[in-house]
């Protein structure tokens, strides 16, 4: 696959898996997937001990806190040992003794701080992904320095658990994470997105170099989220944390009980929801959960496994990445006889929402709109007439051939021939342009009755039916051209 060139390429995907998801199939036939993770980084957070230039500010009880440059900050830190010396092992009490295994997202140097903790995650069956080295933003890093970090990440994930991590999420990541991810290439999967209710594969990377791998990517959240406690948009006491958590599960669960499965992520602090205060909210959905039999329960990792094997990657054409001479080449004919279309449309920047027949066709239809009446009168002047003296020499486009002939338009008899001859002249004569119409799916009664209808049109009015019916045909087009 070649990489695009364009550099008005846009980047973000807005579309996604659009209207109609994949069916997950979740095990048992579950109507969700629900997932929680146990962020584990009390002594991997910003402190002048750990080699940072200031202390921690971020998710704690210190309402306005902010960096002390050059200082440890006692009361910050003593917030974050209470969720490794007394949080922690209250969430644990509850999970073990309800049956749920997380996923935990260990920062690494928080981990090797930790050893007992770490022990206890491991006897408890939990899965250990990496949360990054310790807490870095990174979206002011060079791509090198930030791969160097996730490097030193892995090896000292290796060290305190015995095993490299097969997950990934950074949290603060930058533009450049998922792709340093996936070129890792040892993570079965990497939740630094937001983006959707469902895992899906992340590919932008492969342009068929050898050892490429996608990286499936499993969303993350920041509204089902105990970090919500420690924010000003957030919650000041455990009762609309678990009202929030039950609404959501109720609302996805109701979409996968009408056939629209969808995965459930929770997100948890060791110093937010192991406050005794707030760990009540996170045992009563639990319960809330756990009555229902159609929720399945799972770790990330499982249910990475599971979408891997229901729904593998498989490799697909994208439009929106090929260079301008191979794109106009590709579609430069779904307007008929006029690559100036695609031309325009690569020029203009595509994007991945364009790979689909839907998502192209708008790009080029845009461009189809937003050109001059002469021009698009020339698109239009560009279609043969049907049946008409090209169709009888064969020299229709190749497309122009297959529609025809899907209507039964290349085995007229005379007189059916004479007729289309006849509709064709007085057609030409009153507008100035063939008579266009997406035969697919119509007789040719069908068609010779529209025509006689669309004669008695004005020309404005037909001008716009006959450049609607052109779009028409360049959707068919695009969706026999793009699976």
């Amino acid at each position: 696959m070649t990489q695009q060139s364009s550099p008005r390429y846009y980047p973000r995907n807005m579309l996604g898996y659009g209207e109609h998801p994949p069916h997950p199939d979740w095990p048992g036939g579950a109507s969700i997937a629900v997932q929680f993770v146990v962020n584990y980084e009390e002594g991997g957070e910003n402190n002048i001990l750990h080699g940072d230039k200031a202390s921690e500010a971020f998710l704690s009880e210190i309402t306005g806190a902010a960096p002390w440059d050059g200082m440890r900050h006692w009361n910050m830190e003593s917030i974050y040992e209470y969720g490794s010396r007394a949080g922690f092992w209250r969430i644990r009490r509850l999970l073990d003794s309800t049956g749920v295994k997380p996923t935990v997202y260990g920062v690494a140097t928080a981990m090797m701080r930790s050893p007992e903790q770490v022990a206890a995650m491991a006897e408890s069956g939990w899965e250990i992904a990496s949360h990054g080295l310790k807490w870095i933003d990174y979206r002011n890093q060079t791509r090198e320095a930030e791969a160097a970090d996730m490097a030193e990440a892995i090896r000292i994930h290796a060290e305190a658990t015995g095993a490299r991590p097969t997950g990934w999420y950074t949290g603060r990541c930058s533009v450049n994470t998922v792709d340093l991810a996936a070129r890792e290439g040892g993570f079965a999967w990497c939740s630094d997105t937001y983006a959707a209710d469902l895992p899906y594969w992340y590919d932008e990377h492969i342009d068929g170099t050898a050892g490429e791998k996608p990286l499936l990517i499993l969303p993350y959240t920041l509204d089902a989220n105990d970090m919500r406690f420690a924010i000003q948009a957030g919650y000041d006491h455990g009762e609309p944390f678990y009202r929030y958590l039950c609404d959501a599960f109720d609302a996805l669960r109701e979409e996968g009980r009408n056939g629209a499965p969808k995965m459930m992520n929770i997100g948890l602090h060791c110093r937010l929801i192991g406050r005794p205060g707030r760990i009540g909210a996170l045992a009563r959905f639990i319960e809330h959960v756990q009555r229902h039999s159609d929720a399945w329960i799972a770790t990330r990792g499982e249910i990475a496994a599971h979408w891997r094997k229901k729904h593998p990657w498989k490799a697909r054409e994208k439009p929106s990445r090929l260079p301008r001479a191979e794109f106009v080449a590709r579609f430069g004919s779904v307007f008929e006889h006029s690559p100036w279309i695609a031309e325009r449309a690569w020029d203009r920047g595509l994007a991945p929402a364009n790979d689909s027949a839907a998502g192209l066709h708008g790009a080029l239809a845009q461009v189809f709109r937003g050109a001059s009446e002469k021009e698009r009168l020339a698109v239009l002047t560009a279609h043969p007439d049907l049946a008409g003296k090209l169709a009888q020499a064969k020299r229709l486009t190749a497309e122009s051939s297959a529609e025809q002939a899907s209507a039964g338009l290349d085995s007229l008899t005379d007189g059916e021939r004479a007729q289309f001859t006849e509709l064709n002249s007085a057609y030409v004569a009153r507008f100035g342009f063939p008579f266009i119409i997406a035969v697919r799916g119509l007789s040719r009664a069908d068609i010779q009755a529209a025509f006689r209808s669309r004669l008695g049109n004005e020309r404005e009015q037909e001008f716009a039916t006959a450049c609607g019916q052109v779009e028409r045909i360049a959707l068919l087009r695009l969706k026999d051209m793009l699976a």
